[in-house]
């Protein structure tokens, strides 16, 4: 893992500079021009070199629905996902190595995958997403979906009263689960990690999210969470709580600089300190908000008051993509609407910020990622300037990050490890793996959901939507 990256374009902090990049062992040596060749050379001409990015929320497993689900919300999409067939090992697993691939050939060297598990084959489940990861070589924080309540109890009753079946598994089961998934896979130095993730306030209780807590604090581990996505689960904390949502975790001590919260988009000023004092972070996901009517998170308004930000791309079936580089277009550019004040807009470099460092702060690595900088690990990315999508020569970062590039990643490090290489993942089998999922699926439309049906009259009551 020693090479040297010569002669490749590097962003300065007002234009960009061309230079020399020594990595010994996995860590950068060295930066800086005319630098003596240290292992392999590695040709950086007419390339642009960025640290890799973070996918930092997705749902791998959702690849099989991704361009079937009817628009819909949040709430009766939940209900329509929840009636399809369910996963089997083998699909987990290759919907977690297109995931990968996917991530890797759009700028990212690091997924959060907030992991669906099959009942009674949690762990199986969880084994045959690392087992993806580890083939790939993309750095993967597996972060399991739990929760302990049913889904209708997701909706708030507002006026009436709904019983729910109990949850077919009990928290302390669920929590069981984790720590025995924890101590088979949480393995850091092969570049897997494990995080506690309960769903949300939705679907949660208190002693699930208490559960987390101890288990996090006792492991070191990183905590993740759906949190205020839609207007309907701001009515369902306060129906819950009395108060915020953000005020009720802040009280459960579920937030620190360790926690990363997916959408945030329907919070209150007083939220926003909050998670700005305790340095959690917000994960981006514009595409899905977007597509399920979710609203546009405030992101400007986090940014201003000192809340990290980084972006996700969410589950395939609620973006339909896992292109990493289309999440960042669309999350920094949606917010030129939203904000009169374009001194408070997002850069094409600032974005860049936000996808990496941004995405290792909240993952607890800004000490070790997200940065090209000497001591770092050398998780990279190298892009190929002369493809007609990064074409005229203009703005490199400007062109990567407000074009539409396609096929531009040249070459992926992770941990000195080349995965990547002259556009092509070293260790998966692409074309077998589009045959896979070719096979495994078939043509279909969107079908009515006896679920959606049930629920969507109460939704409409309760969402003030007439007819």
């Amino acid at each position: 893992m020693n090479f040297t990256i010569q002669n490749v374009l590097v962003p300065d902090e007002n234009a960009y500079k061309s230079i020399d990049v020594q990595i010994r062992d996995g860590i950068i040596a060295a930066i800086a021009p005319g630098l003596d060749l240290v292992g392999t050379a590695v040709n950086g001409k007419n390339k642009l070199l960025l640290p890799g990015f973070v996918n930092a929320h997705t749902h791998s497993s959702e690849m099989w629905q991704r361009g079937i689900m009817s628009i819909l919300p949040l709430e009766l999409w939940l209900a329509e996902l929840y009636d399809f067939a369910p996963l089997d090992i083998e699909r987990v697993y290759l919907s977690a190595l297109g995931t990968a691939v996917e991530t890797l050939m759009s700028g990212g060297t690091t997924v959060v995958d907030h992991l669906v598990l099959i009942p009674d084959k949690e762990l199986e489940t969880i084994a045959a997403a690392v087992r993806a990861y580890r083939e790939v070589g993309i750095r993967a924080f597996i972060a399991p979906l739990i929760q302990d309540q049913p889904l209708a109890a997701g909706i708030p009753s507002g006026e009436t009263e709904q019983v729910h079946e109990s949850y077919f598994r009990p928290t302390e089961v669920t929590l069981e689960l984790m720590q025995a998934a924890i101590e088979e896979f949480h393995k850091p130095e092969d570049g897997i990690y494990f995080a506690l993730a309960p769903t949300g306030i939705q679907l949660c209780s208190d002693a699930l999210f208490e559960g987390c807590i101890r288990l996090s604090d006792k492991y070191n581990l990183c905590r993740h969470s759906h949190l205020l996505e839609t207007k309907a689960q701001q009515k369902l904390a306060q129906e819950k709580y009395g108060c915020t949502a953000v005020e009720h975790l802040n009280k459960l001590g579920y937030l620190n600089s360790r926690t990363s919260l997916a959408h945030c988009v329907w919070l209150t000023d007083g939220d926003i300190d909050i998670l700005a004092e305790n340095q959690s972070t917000v994960v981006h996901n514009p595409l899905s908000n977007l597509r399920l009517g979710s609203g546009i998170a405030p992101i400007l308004k986090y940014r201003q008051a000192g809340v990290n930000i980084s972006f996700g791309c969410d589950g395939a079936s609620s973006n339909d993509s896992q292109d990493l580089l289309e999440a960042i277009k669309i999350g920094s550019i949606l917010h030129n609407v939203t904000d009169a004040d374009y001194q408070h807009w997002i850069t094409p470099k600032q974005a860049v910020k936000i996808a990496s460092l941004g995405g290792t702060k909240g993952l607890n690595l800004a000490e070790e990622l997200g940065s090209l900088a000497v001591g770092k690990k050398a998780d990279l990315v190298l892009y190929n300037l002369t493809d007609l999508s990064l074409l005229p020569r203009t703005d490199p970062i400007g062109l990567l990050v407000l074009g539409r590039p396609t096929n531009v990643v040249d070459s992926v490090w992770v941990n000195g490890k080349q995965i990547v290489d002259n556009g092509k993942v070293k260790n998966v089998n692409v074309d077998r793996l589009r045959q896979e999922l070719f096979n495994r699926s078939q043509w279909e439309t969107k079908r009515k959901s006896k679920t959606v049906a049930e629920l969507e009259q109460h939704y409409r009551s309760i969402m003030d939507l007439k007819g």
